[in-house]
């Protein structure tokens, strides 16, 4: 089959009654044939991302459960022919706890506004819905259902400083990355969805990134992903290799063997380049000392931030600092790495 990235993700939707548990926030994504996969796919990315991110091993109420829905329900060829799963609409004809509903466009969408039904499940979904996104010629679908833009009271901002009204619309059918993270700003504050941009549109790289963005692989497997996010997520803080195992719901054994088989480095190495990868965009982006960058991502101390920093790079923290166009900022920025 190969590996192809965008497959897996959505084929790691929850399907069946698996998108009817009352304590998750719903979200969403009604297809249609010839829908576009790519803003599909990283709708699903950055939404998978935000549960790894809050994931604690024993409680999921926070999580977020992404439907993807079409007419009929069954399954649906997006316009690159990649067929995905999907629920009928009608079986949300009378649900009114969708969390935000995501409508995408593609090449489809012409035929999709003839679709009577998906048009009317539209119209009947929105009024009872806190947030409806629509991306590229989603937009027509909304409009075709008889929702234009500022059509309602607009009291429902994503989070602060946006000024994104109850229905948000974008021209570019692969600018998908905004308003979903906009939504995981609102619901877990900007630094988680600072967070999950750097998973899934990573900043500049430093030497330790092609390492800690091997999790992004569509190659690794869902748990050893989800166990490596875990790891990334919570880098700052004293975490075991039994913790990351649950994470990965395996044996410390065979997640230890799986982890190096897939991501190539044992879990203990790549905690530590994930700390070291912290480190060298805090060098970079604030105005900290040495000894609390340290601290703040985990590693202890200044001095042993510069034996690491001498035994990777062969230079200190400071002198890193000044090879890589130190930027400033913030003296003392929240952490960037957990949710509240």
């Amino acid at each position: 089959m190969g590996c192809a990235y965008e497959l897996t993700s959505i084929n790691t939707l929850p399907t069946g009654n698996a998108c009817r548990s009352g304590a998750a926030r719903r979200i969403g994504l009604p297809v249609f044939n010839g829908f576009a996969l790519p803003a599909a796919a990283t709708i699903v990315e950055i939404f998978q991302a935000a549960n790894a991110l809050n994931r604690s091993g024993k409680d999921d109420r926070n999580a977020y459960e992404v439907c993807l829905l079409s007419t009929a329900g069954g399954r649906i060829a997006s316009s690159s022919s990649v067929l995905v799963w999907t629920e009928s609409v009608e079986a949300y004809a009378n649900s009114a706890d969708f969390h935000a509903i995501f409508v995408v466009g593609g090449t489809g969408v012409a035929q999709a506004l003839r679709d009577v039904r998906l048009v009317n499940w539209l119209r009947h979904a929105y009024p009872s819905t806190e947030l409806v996104f629509s991306l590229g010629e989603g937009r027509l679908l909304l409009e075709a259902a008889g929702v234009r833009q500022n059509s309602k009271a607009n009291n429902n901002r994503l989070h602060s400083g946006a000024n994104m009204s109850r229905v948000s619309s974008s021209t570019d059918s692969l600018d998908a990355l905004q308003p979903a993270l906009s939504l995981v700003a609102k619901d877990f504050g900007e630094d988680a969805a600072r967070q999950i941009s750097n998973w899934v549109a990573p900043p500049a790289p430093t030497k330790f990134s092609s390492i800690v963005r091997k999790n992004l692989a569509g190659c690794v497997s869902e748990k050893i992903r989800e166990s490596a996010r875990w790891i990334e997520a919570h880098g700052d803080r004293a975490i075991s290799v039994d913790d990351a195992a649950q994470v990965a719901a395996m044996s410390e054994r065979n997640f230890l063997r799986r982890f190096k088989t897939e991501i190539g480095v044992t879990p203990s190495d790549y905690l530590l380049y994930v700390r070291l990868d912290m480190c060298c965009r805090l060098l970079i982006d604030r105005d900290l000392p040495i000894d609390k960058i340290a601290r703040r991502c985990g590693i202890g101390s200044g001095g042993r931030l510069s034996k690491l920093f001498r035994q990777h790079l062969g230079i200190t923290p400071t002198e890193y600092r000044k090879q890589n166009g130190h930027r400033g900022g913030a003296t003392d920025a929240p952490p960037l790495t957990s949710l509240p």
